[in-house]
């Protein structure tokens, strides 16, 4: 007797199947897999479940398809201006002077600023400059009878000639003289095309 009431909770118990769609969140798994018999409704779920199931796996598959024939399409359309004003370019050049061209009045006057003189406008940390550089250094360094002259910060900076290697601007050559400083500042010179 024990026995045949075991069995009629066994029948009436749901599978794991129905118990997992029950608390699925997925859309339509707890009208698929409801308890009971087959009904109508039951039946349009999966069918609709089944069908946008397969509509997904068809359109994976032809975009995945398409991926693996590696297409390119290049396409260029050129369409010249006749009137284009040249944009303002921006010139970085983060070293904020050349070594090389740096004189004694200039080292005079920012020398402490650029950490090569202290104070006593003597060269700090000789032990850290390479030979030719310490060579170069002591010779600008040297202001035994030398007379300063004023100074411009904006004759220190790098200038366009400097900097300048090659230009081209629709297709005819173009130079130093082609371009206007509109502001220095910190090494970074900004220039419009004239």
């Amino acid at each position: 007797m024990k026995g045949s009431s075991e069995e009629s909770i066994e029948s009436i118990r749901p599978s794991n199947l129905q118990a997992f769609a029950n608390i699925s969140t997925l859309h339509g798994m707890s009208h698929i897999f409801a308890y009971g018999h087959m009904t109508f409704r039951r039946f349009l779920w999966t069918l609709s479940f089944l069908g946008s199931l397969g509509l997904l796996m068809l359109v994976c598959m032809d975009r995945v398809s398409y991926y693996l024939e590696y297409p390119h399409v290049t396409k260029l359309d050129e369409v010249a201006a006749t009137n284009l004003t040249f944009p303002a370019v921006t010139f970085c050049n983060l070293n904020e002077f050349r070594f090389s061209k740096i004189t004694r009045n200039d080292l005079y006057h920012v020398g402490e600023l650029l950490a090569l003189l202290n104070n006593n406008y003597q060269i700090a940390n000789p032990h850290l400059a390479e030979p030719e550089v310490l060579a170069a250094l002591k010779d600008k360094a040297n202001f035994q009878n030398f007379k300063p002259k004023l100074f411009n910060m904006t004759d220190f900076y790098n200038r366009t000639e400097d900097m300048l290697l090659e230009c081209k601007y629709r297709g005819k050559d173009c130079g130093p003289e082609n371009f206007t400083t509109v502001s220095k500042f910190c090494g970074y010179i900004l220039v419009s095309y004239t």
